[in-house]
């Protein structure tokens, strides 16, 4: 079994250098795909993690009636977070209201035109936390049947709807193009490795007339296949370290004002990597080969 590995092996390494020019087009076209691979799975690593911090922030604002009795706001409070699925509810009075205004204002470095007015303007409200924020309706529902003590409630679905409409989109179009750059990868390395075949054809046939397995005729040009996929992978890992410091900074400045938690990004692009890498190149060898002996 190992002397059949090695000489897979060495077959594999020889037909990648003796049809070299359509093995390093393979090549880059596989640097292509992984590049983007690793682009769209850095940008789906941030939204996912930036949707995740927006929906523990989203919440439903109910505005309360004004000169609404303390025991009215206390009772209603208690019967909010009562509901399952309610995390928390903070009650946010009409100075507490102002005074998160005026903050808002002075960290954005405008002018505080509240100074000039006779009297507060915000309304008294329930700041209402969710466990699920796509679970709101009960809750919505719940405080506008309150109509005695609740003037307006926020349309939290609006924002809840818009957010996975955006993620939704941006998704679907990243797998769409590299779908496409994968098939294109795909298809290269097929005719790539169908050009070896054909170059080496009467080697083949005299292989199979003494006697040789289709597994002995087919593993060298999978492991060039392999061959392809592992210098693509190394190449887009070696590209991406150099571009790596300027990338994290850039990656930071945009996310800066979320405090997200990333994971082990890292690691995984080089499993993702490499694991694309190989398996494609393997795949159209695969697929090159299984057709030319199929005859």
């Amino acid at each position: 079994m190992i002397s059949f590995i090695a000489f897979s092996f060495k077959r594999a390494w020889q037909g990648f250098w003796r049809n070299k020019v359509m093995s390093l087009a393979a090549t880059a076209t596989m640097i292509l795909m992984l590049v983007l691979l690793a682009g769209f799975w850095i940008l789906q690593t941030g939204l996912a993690a930036g949707l995740e911090f927006v929906e523990q922030k989203v919440q439903v604002v109910a505005e309360l009636r004004d000169n609404l009795p303390e025991s009215n706001i206390m009772a209603l409070e208690a019967q909010v977070e009562a509901r399952p699925e309610v995390l928390s509810v903070e009650y946010l009075t009409k100075d507490q209201a102002l005074q998160r205004f005026r903050d808002r204002q002075a960290q954005l470095g405008h002018e505080d035109l509240t100074k000039v007015l006779d009297s507060n303007p915000l309304p008294a409200s329930l700041q209402v936390r969710l466990k699920d924020p796509k679970v709101y309706g009960g809750v919505v529902e719940f405080l506008k049947a309150q109509d005695y003590a609740v003037a307006k409630v926020d349309p939290v679905e609006s924002y809840v709807d818009r957010l996975l409409t955006i993620t939704t989109l941006l998704r679907t179009g990243g797998l769409v193009v590299l779908g496409l750059v994968g098939l294109t990868v795909l298809f290269i390395i097929v005719n790539t490795i169908k050009l070896a075949v054909v170059a080496r054809r009467e080697e083949i046939e005299i292989m199979r007339l003494v006697g040789a397995s289709d597994a002995f005729v087919r593993w060298p040009f999978i492991f060039e296949g392999a061959f392809v996929g592992v210098l693509g992978a190394a190449l887009t890992l070696a590209l991406l370290a150099v571009v790596g410091q300027p990338l994290s900074h850039v990656m930071t400045g945009f996310f800066e004002v979320l405090p997200l938690q990333l994971g082990s990004l890292a690691r995984d692009l080089v499993l993702i990597t490499v694991a694309a890498g190989v398996g494609l190149g393997m795949l159209g060898s695969w697929l090159s080969v299984r057709s030319y002996l199929g005859r």
